[in-house]
């Protein structure tokens, strides 16, 4: 086999993986999670590490196409409470900050949804709603049946994958259009 056959193998067992992640993913709770984006008055958003890079992308599509959203940490991110939706991402199912934020939105009157892949971790169960992404995160990165990538990778790209989805069911879902998303991309580059 040469290298550009290797590499192609790599790059194709990588797809797989994150597809099948992907694939495992219950059609119904993405349709729930997008409604409640959809009924939510203002979404804020939390994650850490690359899973807060991978909600911070979704997060700007959401204010593409008209949301109401900001991103925890930021100094513009509004006071939470109730008509709002606290959307966490916590795939290992336990994150301290993410715990800490989940009491703090509940306690406001906001509903929060975690996405993660360990539903019996303290973040998702500490949260209204769990969309759960089977993947492998930091939780459960070693052992035989590990993946052929990093520590949390397939959790992550199957986030994208995820959000690009829930994306254009929300473009379906609010009649918002590509023209409309454009309107709202940012003219500061």
């Amino acid at each position: 086999m040469n290298s550009l056959e290797a590499k192609n193998g790599l790059h194709w067992r990588v797809i797989e993986e994150i597809a099948a992640s992907v694939d495992s993913i219950d059609a119904d709770a993405i349709d729930r999670t997008v409604e409640l984006i959809a009924m939510a008055r203002h979404v804020s958003v939390f994650g850490c590490g690359r899973e807060g890079l991978q909600i911070r992308g979704f997060a700007m599509r959401l204010f593409h196409m008209g949301r109401a959203v900001s991103v925890v940490g930021e100094m513009v991110t509004p006071a939470i409470g109730h008509g709002d939706l606290f959307l966490v991402v916590a795939g290992p199912g336990t994150l301290s900050t993410a715990s800490a934020l989940v009491g703090v939105a509940r306690a406001s009157g906001a509903l929060v949804l975690t996405i993660t892949a360990q539903p019996q971790g303290p973040v998702p169960q500490g949260s209204d709603e769990v969309l759960v992404l089977p993947a492998q995160t930091m939780a459960n990165d070693q052992g035989e049946a590990k993946s052929a990538m990093a520590m949390g990778s397939v959790f992550e790209g199957a986030l994208f994958v995820l959000f690009e989805v829930m994306t254009l069911k929300l473009k379906d879902r609010l009649g918002v259009s590509d023209a409309d998303m454009r309107k709202n991309h940012t003219n500061l580059e």
